[in-house]
């Protein structure tokens, strides 16, 4: 396993991240915790979760997944062996049951969130604490045709301080930005700067063979800003693992489950992620490890968030940290991208 520099920090995590937002959900607490064991004996040292989750998120288990972790924590004894990042939950998305369904990016809110994650998590501070997508009005989860619109959303002066005093508290380490834009990822960097305050250290946004939206503006900011991507969806919701194809749907994956997982499975996703398909096999690798060494090897990324629901799953992803693509695959890929860009945006 690699590991590289979060941001400006003296953390440095692991390639690969564990991401948890399939426990409470489609994993158990006792798979969950094989996840979690077979992750670290593989050297994987970074834990991404949020309160909202499990995904898709119900009233019923809100703070199940956290609460998951935590009594892993507790039993295991080695919260300092872990790097674990969170994120607050923001407003929309259908969720009224999180403190009233009024939610902000205020001082209340925030406090509010922190405390009752670390209670869950059962843990003294969250190394990374990020923002789970703008409270403003602005384009994310695959939202096209920007139109501005002015609202009364918390500002982010106000965001930001509410985060300094929890770090100042010891509550936080570090925080970071998720489904971002480049106006919002600069604009709370230039405010971080001029005032002294936090400076997000991390951008956690889709990033796959199917959406590569990052690099237009966003990389550019993760580079020179050292404000690296934690890429999220990197397999399309396993999309990119081939198990879909033709219309299949396997018992128990995410896709076949949950309907609104649609994202991804559009006629022109799904032509391109054929097409990703057929290259990997053409070249005698496994499909889903060959898109998760594309993502692995791009410079504006920091780590890649990989998510599974079983050990052999878990197994696959673990084994893109070792493999480097070749110059004839790399070719076959922007081929594709050139003939069908960013099919899911």
């Amino acid at each position: 396993m690699n590991y590289r520099q979060l941001g400006r920090t003296d953390l440095r995590v692991s390639t690969l991240c564990l991401g948890s937002m399939t426990w409470g959900e489609q994993n158990s607490t006792s798979q969950a915790f094989a996840q979690i064991e077979r992750a670290k004996a593989s050297g994987i040292n970074f834990i991404d979760t949020a309160e909202m989750y499990p995904v898709p998120p119900r009233a019923e288990t809100y703070g199940a997944t956290e609460q998951i972790i935590g009594d892993y924590l507790k039993l295991r004894g080695d919260r300092a062996d872990w790097i674990l990042a969170s994120k607050v939950a923001g407003p929309g998305n259908g969720i009224d049951y999180i403190r009233g369904g009024r939610l902000k990016h205020d001082r209340a809110h925030i406090v509010a969130a922190l405390d009752a994650s670390l209670k869950r998590l059962q843990t003294d501070w969250i190394d990374l604490y990020q923002l789970h997508w703008p409270e403003r009005p602005t384009n994310f989860f695959g939202q096209l045709g920007y139109r501005h619109q002015d609202s009364d959303f918390t500002p982010l002066e106000e965001t930001l301080e509410a985060l300094d005093e929890q770090v100042r508290a010891g509550k936080i380490r570090h925080i970071g930005l998720s489904n971002e834009t480049p106006w919002g990822a600069m604009k709370f960097l230039q405010l971080a700067e001029s005032r002294g305050w936090p400076r997000a250290v991390s951008i956690q946004n889709p990033y796959n063979l199917l959406n590569r939206s990052f690099e237009v503006g966003l990389a550019e900011v993760a580079m020179r800003e050292q404000c690296g991507l934690l890429a999220y969806s990197p397999l399309a919701f396993g999309m990119l693992s081939g198990k879909y194809e033709n219309g299949a749907r396997p018992a128990n994956a995410r896709i076949s489950l949950f309907s609104r997982f649609t994202r991804y499975t559009n006629p022109q996703s799904e032509a391109a992620c054929s097409a990703y398909v057929a290259l990997a096999r053409e070249h005698g690798l496994d499909p889903a490890q060959m898109a998760l060494a594309f993502v692995n090897a791009q410079p504006f990324v920091t780590s890649t968030i990989i998510g599974a629901t079983t050990l052999e799953q878990l197994e696959s992803d673990l084994a893109s940290s070792a493999l480097t693509l070749g110059d004839e695959v790399l070719t076959g890929i922007e081929a594709i991208h050139k003939a069908q860009p960013n099919p899911a945006p």
